[in-house]
Formats: C-alpha cells, structure tokens, sequence
C-alpha cells in the first residue's frame, strides 16, 4: 500500500512526548494552566536543561469524562494534529506542555482548534514567532 504524505506534514517531525506521570504531575503541580472552550493549556518552564533535554516536549490527555476509548483516542488524535503544527513552531524552547482534551475537543472546527492553542500560548507567556 502507498502511504501518501501530505507536504504540510513533511517540514514537522513529531514534537518530544512527556511518557512518565511524573512528567505531567510536574507540569500540573509547578506549571501553569490555560483553559480554552476546545481544551487546557499547561506549561512548566525548565530551567537550565541542555543538550538532549533542550527544546519543548508534549503530553496528551483525555479524560474518560469525555467518552469511551474511541471517542478519547479520536480526541487525542485532533490534539496530537494541533499540537504538531502549532507547538512545533510557536512553542517556547525548554517548555514541558500538556495538552488536556474537553468535550468541545471533538465538535470544535480543527482552525479553532488551533486558535485556542496559540490563544492559551501567548497567555502563559510560552509563544514565539
């Protein structure tokens, strides 16, 4: 089978993923949150890492509030595709980010998606040109 690769997601190679709990208890305890009407914003600050911990790293969650599995992974999947394309380019560098679906996640329109996003970077002061 071809795969077709769409030249918008050719320039993004995927975003560096929080994997541990601990990752996301730290941003949720030490950062801080964003709510938007399609999801939350959090984000903790790093200081001083270097080398392979340098850049910005992602994390996404769905709640089972939202849904059952499909639903949660059909959200996780708009999520994984908006953070790709905003946090890859207007995310501040050295920025642990979690990205938590709402049930607005899935009905909201993918460009507002992507509205809410960069909205909740430049109100935790965490976006770049």
């Amino acid at each position: 089978m071809l795969r077709v690769i769409s030249p918008a997601r050719q320039n993004i190679s995927p975003l560096p993923r929080l994997k541990r709990r601990s990752e996301f208890l730290r941003v949720a305890r030490d950062g801080r949150k964003w709510a938007a009407p399609g999801l939350v914003l959090q984000a903790w600050r790093r200081r001083g890492a270097a080398g392979a911990e340098a850049g910005s790293r992602v994390g996404l969650t769905v709640t089972r509030k939202v849904g059952n599995a499909v639903v949660r992974n059909r959200a996780r999947r708009r999520l994984r595709a908006v953070a790709e394309e905003v946090l890859a380019r207007h995310g501040r560098e050295d920025t642990d980010f979690v990205v938590i679906g709402r049930a607005a996640t899935l009905k909201r329109p993918f460009r507002l998606l992507i509205g809410d996003l960069e909205k909740a970077l430049k109100k935790l002061d965490a976006y770049r040109d």
